[in-house]
């Protein structure tokens, strides 16, 4: 088992049994850490048992103020706010906050890769992890991707990378973590229901650099105006990147190609991955794999054949000339215009789902290279409102998916686009947007 080196404290309180809270729990009872563990919600009984087997205190069904009593630190779920009545008080206390994510990063020993933004970051994390696979190198992924970061980094071998996908809620939670390698994406306005204000939102991003030093590395989108003022603060290296501009120092893209330092690493026709938003994620990715030591060979053998995070505006098939995108994950207007944008061929729309009572006017400006649209759902009549003000030259009904993608492929033609962009969630028809995109891929290999 790794040591635990540079956490000076002996008492601490895990704030909340879920995946990340019970790794955090097991790996500093292992460390010999005096652990107490408080959940709001009452313990598993198999669970509660094996931690207490461990030599942890459980206290559940509440959040009373005493689990604060002697305690040096909290390693807190992500999830819970920081407006929590025990962290206020601990707050009040002096007491550190954390995240299981210091734990993660005093692991790794400076051999982590961080990712963050508002957009993007499993896409980015998935492309270097992959460039540093195919490139022979040796790369675990966790954090907000899904494995939990601390357990991950217990297994680490020697020179091995930690590739971290870091939200907001995570990195708000760090005193010392910094990665060897910081990714910034872009830094929109988001979660202010658990931030409270922007800047606290900002402020948060930008923590996944604030500790570095001239030694570490910062990959950031000089594209975007938010961080780039955020960056001038940073002490490491910065390594911007641009989808618009030619930039000597980092990556950038032109017509043709995709450069980095000076040097062309592969055709940008070769990309498989659409859309804007997407070309900045494979810049930075791209940066940070030159960074990390990857040949272009491996790095242009992934961008060759990475078709997308699933579900994601996920490329799917091409069946006699026209290509099927799973973007099942747009539940909303703002994600679907995204995916519309993507695109620049005549695009075949497969939409709707759940009625929140909302209208979807906003979507009319990004309809316009849209020959059909097929709809389905609860909103089908709506959209179809939307859709016949736009001047979408055909609009279908469907019952499903499945009746939906066999419309679609009927009248489609060599070079369209068909995808699946609801801009609504699933739950009128299915459990969850993972089970619509299934669906949809499924309709359409029975199409071959």
């Amino acid at each position: 088992m790794k040591e635990l080196t540079n956490f000076p404290y002996n008492d601490v309180l895990v704030l909340g049994l879920a995946k990340s809270g019970t790794a955090a729990a097991k790996f500093l009872l292992e460390t010999g850490r005096k652990v107490r563990v408080n959940d709001k919600q009452a313990a598993d009984a198999g669970l509660a048992d094996e931690l207490q087997s461990l030599g942890a205190e459980i206290i559940t069904g509440s959040h009373p103020l005493s689990v604060l009593d002697d305690m040096d630190v909290i390693i807190k779920n992500p999830g819970i706010p920081y407006d929590n009545p025990v962290l206020a008080e601990a707050t009040r206390r002096d007491i550190p906050i954390l995240t299981e994510i210091e734990l993660a990063g005093i692991l790794a020993d400076n051999h982590s890769i961080g990712i963050t933004g508002s957009n993007g970051k499993t896409t980015t994390t998935t492309l270097i992890t992959e460039m540093l696979h195919r490139g022979k190198q040796h790369a675990k992924v966790a954090g907000n991707i899904g494995a939990v970061a601390t357990e991950v980094a217990q297994t680490l071998e020697e020179n091995e990378k930690l590739v971290l996908e870091l939200s907001s809620f995570q990195l708000m939670g760090v005193q010392t973590f910094k990665p060897k390698i910081a990714v910034l994406l872009n830094i929109f306005e988001a979660h202010l229901d658990y931030h409270k204000t922007f800047e606290n939102y900002r402020q948060a991003k930008c923590n996944i650099f604030a500790r570095q030093t001239s030694d570490d590395y910062l990959v950031y989108n000089a594209d975007d105006p938010v961080v780039r003022t955020s960056v001038d603060s940073a002490a490491s290296v910065k390594v911007p990147f641009s989808a618009v501009r030619r930039i000597d120092n980092g990556a950038w893209a032109d017509e043709t190609g995709i450069y980095f330092c000076g040097e062309k690493i592969a055709d940008k026709n070769d990309i498989l991955l659409v859309g804007q938003h997407n070309l900045e994620n494979v810049l930075a990715a791209v940066s940070a794999a030159k960074l990390s030591g990857a040949a272009n060979e491996a790095i242009r053998d992934v961008l060759e054949t990475f078709s997308g995070v699933k579900h994601r505006l996920q490329h799917v098939a091409t069946i006699r000339g026209r290509m099927f995108y799973n973007d099942s994950k747009a539940t909303n207007i703002l994600a679907t215009q995204k995916a519309l944008s993507a695109f620049d061929k005549p695009v075949i729309l497969l939409a709707g789902g759940l009625d929140r009572g909302n209208e979807f006017d906003d979507l009319k400006p990004y309809l316009k290279h849209v020959k059909q649209i097929v709809l389905f759902g609860e909103t089908k009549e709506k959209l179809q409102r939307v859709a016949a003000e736009a001047g979408v030259p055909f609009i279908q009904m469907a019952e499903h998916l499945n009746e939906a993608v066999r419309l679609a492929f009927d009248r489609s033609e060599k070079e369209d686009i068909i995808l699946l962009s609801p801009a609504c969630a699933s739950w009128d028809q299915y459990h969850t947007f993972e089970e619509r995109g299934d669906m949809f891929e499924q309709a359409v290999h029975r199409l071959v």
